[in-house]
């Protein structure tokens, strides 16, 4: 204590030496006017204003401007949105890494195929704004945003032996447990839009069942269940239960890997010599709910887009035939919008569909439909979703309205029927008193125009007796999980 005192009273008697004696001019160069020399040596100042800047002589050695400052150091603004989507997306990621030697395998089989990398960027820039979007609203990890490419390379067609299907890659009975509409004329599993809130729904839910991000991820191409048993096994062998620790089958071993993989070359891609161009970080798509009955290629032309466009934004539609009752929205282009309801407007509202239900009658061939409808056997076939060799005509079929009709259509877009076979059976239904059209079809999961159509009828009495046809049950058998298996459909 007492040395601290002896050095305090050293640096207060050195402080106040200086402020007694403040440093002498240097003396004038020789010969200098005497003048010159009097007025250069300006009256010292008192000690008090010695902080006084304003009272000091100006500066007159070098300047330097410092333009950066923070010895360089660049301010960002994080109040301000990033212009290119992908840095939108890297600064949101959370999900912990992964260093491991299936990580180093992907990153050099990724980096090994720049083409195929290039093509899965591309096709991800007219959804990724959609899901990021999504993704930020519940405050999830943006690494989600990468998941398509895992799944399906952002094919939305794409679909597994498993029978998984979209972006996202749900199989029927998830999809169904999330509220993805399933119908012969509709697979919510492919839509973008609905697949995006119900992927987000799942994965958060797996979140809140593990509290561990790969875990959920494990679960999400796994099943959860799965994960669940291995836990369980774990901790009843007294053995880390992480995701590390689990055993798990080889696909889900190198699921989280490769996210891993796709995560560090878009975090910095130079140096796998990998070019990312940017995405606008914008909407690239709006949706359009003001809808009726209409032709795909009719939507696609009134929007003034190529039909293949159209399909990769509204990929739910099974059929050429958009049933406004089954889908009350479509996607456009967010520059498209106005142009397409203005395009509406002025076109005859009774020529929006080309394109008819029927039901084959008894010893009718594909042969024969084709040719009373004016359709190639290939067309009727490939319009219905139909394998070229399958001989079996089902209980339903999409036909143009007539021949005239039928001759414009020559050049069909390339439709997907659901990946599951529907099997329709004949069913009667008796109304009951307050039934309505409405709610009959809420119930079958028909719609009204089809109610009518199949008993000629416009309107209901109570005892009525109805025909409709509905899906016939899932034959019984029990069901083995396995995961979700290579793509049928090369997703490159």
């Amino acid at each position: 204590m007492r040395n601290k005192q002896v050095l305090a009273g050293l640096l207060l008697a050195l402080l106040q030496a200086c402020a007694s004696k403040p440093v002498p001019p240097e003396p004038p160069a020789e010969g200098a006017p005497a003048a010159a020399v009097a007025s250069s040596a300006p009256p010292e100042p008192p000690a008090a204003s010695l902080a006084d800047a304003s009272r000091l002589p100006p500066f007159e050695g070098g300047q330097q401007i410092i333009r950066e400052p923070l010895r360089g150091l660049r301010k960002i603004d994080r109040t301000e949105p990033p212009a290119d989507l992908w840095q939108r997306i890297r600064q949101g990621f959370a999900i912990p890494d992964l260093d491991s030697a299936l990580v180093d395998k992907h990153i050099a089989y990724y980096a090994a195929r720049p083409e195929y990398l290039q093509r899965v960027f591309d096709r991800s820039r007219l959804y990724l704004y959609h899901i990021v979007e999504e993704i930020e609203k519940r405050g999830l990890p943006t690494e989600l945003a990468l998941l398509p490419m895992v799944e399906s390379a952002f094919n939305p067609m794409a679909y597994s032996r498993a029978h998984a299907s979209g972006l996202w890659q749900f199989i029927p009975g998830t999809g169904r447990r999330f509220e993805l509409k399933q119908n012969w004329w509709y697979d919510g599993r492919r839509d973008i839009v609905d697949s995006t809130t119900a992927a987000l729904d799942y994965l958060t839910k797996l979140y809140e069942l593990h509290g561990d991000w790969q875990l959920a991820l494990a679960s999400y191409n796994w099943g959860e269940n799965g994960v669940s048993r291995a836990i369980a096994k774990n901790r009843a062998a007294r053995k880390p239960t992480d995701y590390a620790s689990l055993k798990m089958p080889a696909e889900t071993r190198m699921y989280l890997p490769k996210l891993q993989a796709l995560k560090n070359i878009i975090s910095n891609p130079a140096p796998f010599g990998i070019v990312l161009d940017p995405i606008p970080n914008a909407p690239y798509f709006a949706a359009y709910t003001e809808l009726r009955d209409i032709d795909v290629q009719l939507a696609a032309k009134l929007a003034e887009m190529p039909v293949e466009e159209f399909i990769a934004l509204n990929p739910g539609f099974s059929r050429p035939l958009i049933r406004a009752a089954m889908t009350p929205r479509i996607v456009l282009p967010a520059d498209k919008v106005d142009v397409f309801h203005a395009n509406l407007i002025k076109h005859d509202e009774n020529a929006l569909v080309s394109w008819q239900s029927y039901q084959p009658k008894r010893g009718e061939t594909f042969e024969s439909i084709a040719k009373k409808f004016g359709l190639t056997l290939g067309q009727l076939k490939e319009v219905n979703g139909i394998a070229p060799r399958r001989r079996e005509v089902p209980g339903l079929l999409v036909v143009p309205v007539d021949i005239a009709a039928a001759s414009g259509m020559r050049k069909l877009p390339l439709m997907y029927a659901p990946p599951i076979p529907i099997v329709l059976r004949r069913i009667f239904h008796t109304v009951r008193p307050g039934e309505t059209f409405d709610s009959i079809a809420e119930r079958y999961g028909v719609i009204i125009e089809d109610i009518k159509r199949w008993n000629r009828i416009s309107r209901l009495a109570t005892g009525q007796r109805i025909a409709l046809e509905v899906r016939a049950p899932a034959k019984k058998g029990k069901l083995r999980s396995r995961p979700k298996g290579r793509l049928y459909r090369k997703a490159a």
